[in-house]
């Protein structure tokens, strides 16, 4: 068997590349091309090679400074909320204050002290008592953005579990008077926690929270 023979130089080195068949020119076309997708790949892998630690370095830059944007973006945010707060905090002090002072003033322990009946009727005390009641919560509705869902509804409870109370004691007492009825409700508030006294603990806590 004989061989053919190609002589390929490349960067000061000699390449000696043997087929068998040495008589056929498509041997020698078919190792040219052979040798030539060798050297293709030779310079692509040389591009990859070259480009990977580029790459690498950029991907890692990329998500460096994703993350760190997002932090700044986070620590920016979390300034301009503690800012906001700082602002509002004294007009939420506020709120608290005027919601305990309707709390106070709508407790019956104060609201019956405070309130007399001007004439014998049950029905007008009890509908004085109840008037007053609801004045005093629509004049303080609006401090209801300044606190919690929970807490202003609390206070909205205390308000109705009140009122609801004011009208089971003028149904026990409609034939005795409005001076009875004013008595039996002082009597009976005295021996319990008032619905007012409940909310104002809630209030108290969540002020407490604040600092």
């Amino acid at each position: 068997m004989t061989f053919s023979c190609l002589t390929l130089q490349k960067g000061g080195f000699t390449y000696y590349y043997c087929s068998p068949c040495c008589t056929s020119s498509q041997n020698h076309l078919s190792l040219y091309a052979i040798i030539r997708s060798m050297e293709e790949f030779g310079q692509v892998f040389s591009y990859v090679a070259y480009l990977l630690p580029a790459i690498v370095v950029g991907i890692i830059s990329y998500f460096f400074f994703r993350g760190h944007t997002k932090n700044e973006e986070g620590r920016r945010r979390y300034l301009i909320q503690k800012e906001a707060q700082n602002k509002i905090l004294p007009t939420r002090l506020q709120s608290y204050e005027r919601l305990t002072l309707l709390l106070e003033r709508i407790d019956p322990n104060s609201l019956l002290v405070r309130i007399k009946p001007f004439s014998s009727d049950v029905e007008k005390y009890e509908s004085l008592l109840i008037d007053t009641i609801e004045k005093e919560f629509e004049h303080n509705v609006t401090q209801q953005i300044y606190v919690s869902p929970e807490c202003w509804n609390l206070i909205s409870a205390a308000k109705n579990a009140t009122i609801h109370l004011i009208r089971q004691g003028a149904m026990h007492e409609k034939d005795n008077g409005a001076d009875a009825l004013r008595e039996y409700l002082l009597r009976h508030f005295m021996e319990e926690v008032t619905p007012s006294q409940k909310a104002l603990a809630y209030v108290k806590k969540e002020v407490a929270e604040l600092f």
